[in-house]
């Protein structure tokens, strides 16, 4: 699949936003603290940021608001609805925490338990399509999840700095990098699905190959699904994923815990999170470049 620049940023971004606004939400960070009210306009801004760059993604950016009308049958429109739900809770308890230094129990739980759907969506817009073996698995949404949860508590603790954010950072790296192995693992083990074998229903013939291409020059479909990248290439990005989104951020947050409070804790603590940001954007980026939509057994 062709790996839209738009879509990573929204991925990344909003995942951040989001997994930042469940820590906010469930009242780690103390309202009164000018750091937490920071928080709560960097989750606001990176959930907004991601917004705006998915609507680049759309042929009509205009028209975006009908996609709303379709939240029965499509996890897109179901997305887009609970991205609106959750925004105007979210946007109270900022409220709350900004201007009165409080912090509303239910409000924060909606904004949470709204942050988690809104991710889960999301993920399912991709979990849910059969025509790509690779993420039509109940391993897409878990890794959604987790990546958000672990970017909101690394954020979170850049602006707190608490010992329990920190250890929860480490334990969800870890716990996040376990799930994304058996991910990867499966798409690069398992046996496709569809094969131009069953594709075109010749196999009862023998082994199908591609004698010519259905039009000389390319179109929709193999600019974007027939995106290809080289094994080597994968591997050494995959590499960068782990050494930038987990070891490196594993063992800033390491130093961050020996360091204790003060300014040097927390430079470590962004360089924690710069970390991440890249690992997880490189790792969007693979997800796309490395899927493999079933129309492309005709190409």
């Amino acid at each position: 699949m062709h790996p839209a620049f738009s879509m990573i940023i929204f991925t990344t971004l909003s995942g951040l936003g989001y997994g930042l606004a469940v820590i906010l939400g469930l009242g780690f960070l103390d309202p009164a603290l000018i750091s937490t009210k920071f928080a709560y306009l960097a989750s606001l801004a990176l959930i907004g940021t991601g917004l705006i760059a998915s609507l680049f993604h759309l042929g009509n950016p205009q028209r975006a608001w009908r996609a709303l009308s379709q939240w029965r049958s499509s996890w897109l429109s179901r997305e887009g609805v609970m991205a609106i739900a959750t925004f105007i809770p979210l946007m109270l308890s900022a409220g709350l925490a900004i201007f009165t230094s409080k912090h509303d129990v239910i409000l924060g739980l909606i904004s949470a338990f709204g942050s988690l759907l809104t991710v889960y969506c999301t993920s399912m817009i991709y979990g849910s399509l059969k025509t790509i073996d690779a993420w039509y698995t109940w391993l897409t949404p878990v890794c959604f999840l987790l990546l958000s949860l672990t970017g909101g508590l690394v954020l979170a603790s850049v602006f707190s700095g608490k010992l329990v954010l920190q250890l929860l950072a480490v334990a969800f790296l870890l716990s996040g990098l376990v799930t994304k192995m058996m991910w990867r693992n499966r798409m690069l083990t398992q046996a496709p699905r569809s094969t131009p074998e069953s594709a075109t229903g010749l196999g009862f013939i023998g082994k199908v190959r591609l004698f010519e291409r259905p039009h000389s020059l390319g179109n929709y479909l193999t600019r974007e699904m027939g995106f290809r990248i080289a094994r080597k290439h994968a591997a050494k990005l995959w590499m960068i994923t782990l050494l930038s989104g987990i070891v490196l951020p594993i063992v800033a947050l390491l130093g961050a815990m020996a360091l204790g409070s003060g300014l040097a804790a927390q430079i470590v603590s962004l360089i924690a999170l710069a970390g991440y940001a890249l690992g997880v954007f490189v790792e969007r980026w693979l997800f796309f470049a490395e899927a493999k939509h079933a129309v492309m057994n005709y190409y």
